[in-house]
């Protein structure tokens, strides 16, 4: 049955005894570990095909999770100055969801979620101040959930919906590929307001090429069709668009564990980050690097109404620095 959007946003107010008066954000605060440094320990691989899709958990995942990052130990500057955006999140507790969300919260960004179940996030964020974080509860795959008044003063939209490629349990209450990449996408983009700066969106390398092996099996249920099928709605659109179309996720999802300890994991050795044009890329990529190229995007002029394919390979990476990533994105313009 399709979520009816209750009347009030569910307001998340402050995150316990960790978050002062300021609105600044601590250092052990649950989902706050700074992304701005993907080294450090090696983290667990939970390889999926699919945007939130279904895991294999490697047994090293309590073993290897244990390194923080350098900045972990270090208190978010209270400088920080509040930014002007209002970046509405959908899919904001799957596994690359999260931390776009723990991400914006650290930049002190305003971030709005648009959730079927509401009670998920406030498990995974804690209490937030309405002003940083507010919770509507609604359904891509029902039109009649996307109520108006969810957008109103949002700026920038970053979309990383998703299901498993193959059936599982997750498709539960018809949430398929077909629901929620396809569907999902276009009720969306639909109902979205002209006043939208930027609208960022997770998809999936190999959507050009999903009746080609090896492609093809991944595609049994339709998973890069329908993916394919939300790309070209969005660039049909009126909408200024950036699309990132993930290889295969690892580091993560780290919705089942303790967050606290999870969010400590990185990037391992595979920091350094490679992004291509023309769906060319195979590999795979870690989820703290897809989050981190879909909250840099927003502020790369150059990035509008294009698409990139990312991958992450051993080496040093761009961390959160936006030059580097404004470098990344431009080489690969220009190969």
């Amino acid at each position: 049955m399709a979520l009816n959007l209750c009347p009030h946003p569910l307001h998340v107010l402050s995150v316990s005894s960790e978050r002062s008066q300021m609105g600044i954000l601590r250092k052990n605060s649950p989902l706050l570990i700074s992304l701005q440094n993907l080294g450090g320990q090696s983290s667990p691989l939970l390889q999926s095909y699919s945007h939130g899709g279904s895991a294999f958990v490697s047994r090293a995942v309590k073993e290897e999770q244990t390194q923080s990052y350098g900045s972990a130990e270090t208190e978010i500057s209270e400088t920080n100055p509040s930014s002007s955006k209002l970046v509405l999140v959908v899919g904001g507790t799957g596994g690359v969801g999260q931390l776009i969300v723990a991400s914006l919260l650290k930049r002190n960004i305003k971030a709005r979620l648009l959730l079927r179940d509401p009670a998920k996030a406030k498990s995974l964020f804690g209490l937030q101040d309405e002003n940083s974080l507010k919770i509507w509860k609604g359904d891509t795959r029902n039109p009649d959930d996307l109520d108006s008044a969810i957008f109103e003063g949002v700026t920038h939209v970053i979309c990383c919906t998703g299901t498993t490629a193959f059936p599982s349990r997750r498709w539960n209450g018809e949430n398929t590929p077909e629901r929620v990449d396809w569907e999902g996408v276009r009720n969306l983009v639909s109902a979205l307001p002209e006043t939208i700066k930027r609208f960022v969106l997770v998809s999936s390398v190999g959507v050009t090429k999903f009746d080609e092996l090896p492609w093809s099996i991944m595609n049994l249920f339709g998973v890069l069709k329908y993916k394919k099928m939300g790309e070209d709605f969005i660039r049909n659109s009126s909408l200024p668009f950036t699309i990132i179309r993930a290889g295969r996720l690892t580091d993560g999802p780290y919705t089942s564990y303790d967050l606290n300890t999870l969010l400590q994991a990185t990037a391992g050795k595979r920091r350094a980050v490679v992004i291509g044009k023309g769906d060319k890329l195979v590999g795979e990529v870690s989820r703290l690097v897809v989050a981190e190229a879909c909250i840099q995007a927003l502020d790369i002029e150059f990035t509008e109404g294009k698409i990139y394919e990312i991958n992450s390979i051993e080496g040093e990476g761009p961390g959160n620095d936006q030059e580097k990533w404004r470098e990344l994105f431009k080489a690969a313009e220009e190969n």
